[in-house]
């Protein structure tokens, strides 16, 4: 999973940084596959100079686009605009977002496509087919439901303001940044309370279920002393360069804020809930529950997979991908002599203390043991690796109980950031041993690290694509790169390589617990049940992902559906080259162009594969 990513429009920029602050950016649907790819010495004077306008007028729209979107640039590493928050949660800013798409739709469209080839037109193609649905989601009253417990802008703001996420404090000047860019959220803490009279109204509110999982996240941020706050570590963390007058400045400064605006705003944001918000919210799971959420949802599921699939034919697929994977995972219960059904053999993979670490900082050095070991055998696989380090960190205390077991955020493109893969350490009995190699392939090497950081690598591409992406393709990266690990010096064994069954596993059953949620009428516990009956998962991580699939419908489809699109093309490719296939030129292949739509990728190795037998 991805934590932090930037969508391509004003609104979704916005929007994915709030009720989506730890996903990528979901893009539209499978559109037309692109015309062959012609080397660009072919291209005439005429279609250069094309390329060229489009290129220019792609440049200023990110201007535009980031400074629209002040949280796009900080997390992008850009601190222009570190001080400013703009409340995107309105109705002015919905509007000028809409304004904003529509004419960058327009002034691209007016240039048009023909005559471009290679990453030229795949820009275009892909820019047309965001804006286009972008402006397609509008329609849906996804501002309505501003807060829930896997996104909201209580966590957004205190990860920002803690000094260990994305806004820097390293200067004087950054230290004011975050004090003009905080006194602004009260206003969007009241919008959001205004967006959510406005979804009870409407029928348009959260799962109870939810909303109850908010107020113990808001109770852990309020605090009676600025000093006991999280927004008090930049003030306990000065740099060593500040001046004393710097210094006691900035203290009455940050005591102020915190005090007179930030611990109000949280205090009446939670009272609303509590008081008003809560008797309102619905006993139903599903986004079938609310008014036109079957359309709501099959909008969210093309946006999701990049694919035209409907909820049905997904449903159907992970049930086919459930009972496969039951065959290998009895496999490996043969060959461990273990007996009993498979509910047994789960029950004994989540209860053997054989399996579990002693301490949290056994479970971070077990990682960061990892790497040197899956590094040694890197090069044997892949020709094109990142630049950029990476960190392993553990998820912060105040979010560890509703966050994912792990997750990744890309590096600043300054540099000044790496890449950080999060272990949650959160209850920590649940955390097994046999879950690591599994979860660092997918989230550090070669999984997301490889992908984002490379993508943010291609200076050539426009940067709507650079720190952009299509959640179907990093996921179905991530999820195929957990598929390398015997290759790669892990899963040797046989409990760590169920483990990668396991995961693989449960993004097929999240195929089925999603669409049944959204599309067949399933409850909460009803997805938690099936879970427990289908894999070795907890009942405390079941839960958590039950309601995460809750908080954001269609997205966990991607992932299985992303990976099953790889692994399709892999074996064609396999066949038509035979011994001449050469697997780490199909993973350069794969990810030298960054995150394409799933219809696009398939175009893309389909050339690659003709042109090797030339």
């Amino acid at each position: 999973m991805i934590r932090s990513s930037l969508a391509r429009t004003p609104l979704a920029a916005a929007m994915a940084l709030t009720v989506a602050f730890a996903g990528l950016a979901t893009s539209p649907g499978a559109s037309a596959q692109p015309p062959e790819v012609l080397p660009s010495a072919a291209a005439t004077a005429s279609d250069n100079a094309k390329a060229a306008k489009l290129d220019a007028l792609y440049e200023q729209y990110w201007e535009e686009m980031l400074e629209m979107n002040p949280l796009a640039a900080t997390f992008q590493g850009d601190p222009r605009y570190n001080d400013r928050l703009p409340n995107f949660l309105s109705e002015a800013f919905r509007q000028k977002s809409h304004d904003f798409t529509l004419r960058w739709l327009k002034t691209i469209e007016d240039v048009g496509s023909d005559g471009l080839r290679g990453q030229d037109l795949l820009s275009y193609q892909i820019f047309v087919r965001d804006a286009r649905m972008e402006l397609e989601g509008e329609r849906f009253p996804g501002w309505q439901q501003p807060i829930n417990q896997f996104y909201n802008l209580a966590s957004m703001a205190v990860q920002l303001g803690s000094g260990t996420g994305a806004q820097p404090f390293r200067t004087v000047e950054d230290y004011d940044d975050w004090v003009e860019r905080a006194s602004q959220l009260p206003e969007l803490f009241d919008q959001a309370i205004a967006n959510m009279k406005t979804g009870v109204e409407n029928g348009v509110v959260q799962p109870r279920a939810l909303m109850e999982k908010v107020v113990p996240q808001l109770d852990a941020l309020i605090k009676d002393k600025p000093e006991d706050t999280l927004f008090w570590g930049p003030v306990r963390n000065f740099p060593e360069d500040f001046s004393d007058t710097d210094r006691q400045r900035l203290t009455e400064a940050y005591r102020s804020l915190i005090a007179n605006q930030l611990m109000p705003a949280y205090r009446k944001l939670r009272a609303y809930i509590v008081d008003e918000y809560m008797p309102h919210t619905r006993a139903s799971a599903g986004m079938d529950a609310l008014p036109g959420g079957d359309a709501w949802y099959a909008y969210r599921v093309r946006a999701s997979t990049t694919t035209d699939l409907s909820p049905a034919r997904i449903h159907q697929i992970g049930l086919d991908e459930v009972a496969r994977i039951h065959g290998e995972i009895r496999k490996v219960m043969a060959e461990v002599g273990f007996e009993g059904s498979l509910q047994d053999f789960f029950r004994f993979m989540q209860t053997d203390p054989r399996f579990s670490f002693e301490s949290e900082d056994a479970l971070l050095a077990y990682y960061r043991g990892l790497e040197d070991k899956i590094n040694h055998k890197v090069p044997e696989l892949f020709s094109l690796t990142p630049k950029a380090p990476f960190e392993i960190r553990p998820v912060e205390p105040f979010r560890a109980q509703s966050a994912a077991g792990g997750s990744y955020m890309r590096p600043s493109e300054d540099g000044s950031r790496p890449g950080i893969f999060y272990v949650n350490t959160y209850d920590l009995p649940t955390r097994k041993t046999w879950d690591a190699e599994d979860l660092f392939l997918h989230e550090a090497i070669p999984g997301h690290h490889f992908q984002l950081a490379l993508q943010q690598e291609l200076t050539g591409l426009p940067k709507f694509r650079r720190f952009g992406g299509e959640t179907a393709f990093s996921e179905g990266w991530g999820l195929y790169a957990e598929s390398l690990g015997k290759d790669l010096g892990v899963y040797t064994d046989p409990y760590n390589h169920f483990g990668y069954l396991q995961n693989e596993l449960w993004r097929a059953i999240r195929l089925v617990v999603d669409t049944g949620l959204h599309s067949k009428g399933w409850t909460r516990e009803q997805v938690i049940d099936y879970m427990l009956e289908n894999s070795a998962e907890s009942e405390t991580q079941a839960t958590a992902e039950a309601e995460r699939y809750m908080a954001i419908p269609g997205q966990a489809l991607a992932y299985k559906i992303g990976e099953l699109k790889i692994k399709e093309l892999r074996a064609r490719a396999e066949k038509a080259l035979g011994d001449g296939f050469d697997v780490r030129a199909f993973h350069a292949e794969v990810l030298k162009d960054g995150s394409v739509p799933l219809d696009v990728l398939e175009a893309k190795i389909d050339r690659w594969i003709a042109a090797q037998g030339d």
